[in-house]
């Protein structure tokens, strides 16, 4: 009897250890709070919907890993990746089918029909330049700019065999220089070049290395750096790079038998809801929904001159080139 006493007893000194309100909870693999706002769309999913969303600060390719090593057993509700990720997550059956608020309202191409994936924002690669970590170097305008002498050691770019905005840094400048999704030699080729200057490539986002002037210029989306203007006042600039670039979306998917599914699904509606849309419209992304994209928000962003040079690229075939990109990358670069 004392036995059994015991145990109930350990039982319930567990169990009020755990949190009061466990099942207010939804796994969201790679949400960093220091990109694209997810720290203030994390807060708004606690205040509006009641749900706790941890911060997670995976990188597009590691999410994918993470979500094939628990394919059997899985811990994440849902998942936020570059497109080819997505599109990558759906082949790899790791992901459900859901169509959340506004799906019909989003683009064709801008989603998998059957909602396995589906952009929420966009962003355009360029040149996100700390002004007052240059040494008295120019602001640099092109690609070909990086490659000049003095900006040795200030160029910063993800890997790009791993995160995604670093495989689609790669597109832009594979294009920019003559190359194909069907031939990344012209950015190969470049990324050699740039080792020679000694580049900086970190893993994950590296935003505050740009405001602290560690890395001075980094290749990276524009949202980060009207963030960093606008909000944290740095002296820094977006350049949209004189030889052309890439504008790519960002996409979710529900996890295939996550935890708290039906949380995760409340995620998805939320940042597709107009509420949701507007709160990465004011961080500076371009929302999927246009309409939720504010005069004010608009005004922040670089002429549209500037952005006539950023073009839309085949995202699917984007995808399918990314495994063969980073193959190259790792042989003949790193």
């Amino acid at each position: 009897m004392r036995f059994k006493q015991l145990v109930l007893g350990l039982g319930l000194a567990v169990a009020a250890s755990q949190p009061a309100f466990a099942e207010d909870v939804a796994i969201c693999y790679n949400c960093p709070p220091e990109w694209a706002d997810w720290g203030g769309q994390l807060k708004n999913f606690s205040k509006d919907l009641g749900i706790d969303v941890p911060q997670d600060n995976k990188n597009s390719g590691q999410t994918l890993s993470q979500l094939l090593a628990e394919k059997e057993n899985p811990v994440a509700d849902v998942a936020y990746y570059g497109v080819s990720f997505g599109i990558k997550a759906k082949e790899a059956d790791v992901v459900s089918a859901y169509k959340p608020v506004n799906f019909d309202a989003i683009p064709d191409g801008l989603k998998d029909p059957n909602g396995s994936w589906f952009a929420i924002h966009s962003g355009t690669i360029g040149l996100f330049v700390n002004a007052d970590a240059l040494e008295g170097a120019a602001v640099p305008q092109s690609w070909a700019d990086l490659l000049k002498p003095e900006y040795k050691g200030m160029v910063g770019y993800l890997d790009p065999s791993s995160a995604f905005v670093g495989y689609a840094g790669a597109v832009a400048i594979n294009r920019a220089m003559g190359g194909s999704l069907d031939d990344f030699t012209p950015g190969i080729e470049f990324f050699k070049k740039l080792k020679e200057n000694d580049p900086i490539v970190p893993k994950q986002t590296a935003y505050a290395r740009v405001l602290s002037g560690e890395i001075p210029i980094l290749i990276d989306y524009d949202f980060n750096a009207y963030r960093a203007k606008y909000k944290d006042g740095a002296n820094v600039e977006f350049v949209i790079p004189a030889e052309g670039t890439v504008a790519v979306p960002y996409v979710m998917s529900l996890v295939k038998n996550g935890p708290h599914a039906d949380n995760g699904k409340k995620i998805l509606d939320y940042v597709m809801s107009d509420k949701g849309q507007a709160h990465w419209a004011n961080a500076f992304l371009r929302p999927v929904i246009a309409s939720a994209m504010s005069e004010d928000a608009a005004a922040k962003f670089l002429p549209a001159a500037d952005y006539a040079r950023s073009n839309p690229v085949d995202y699917a075939k984007m995808a399918t080139a990314q495994g063969g990109f980073a193959e190259r990358y790792l042989s003949e670069v790193r």
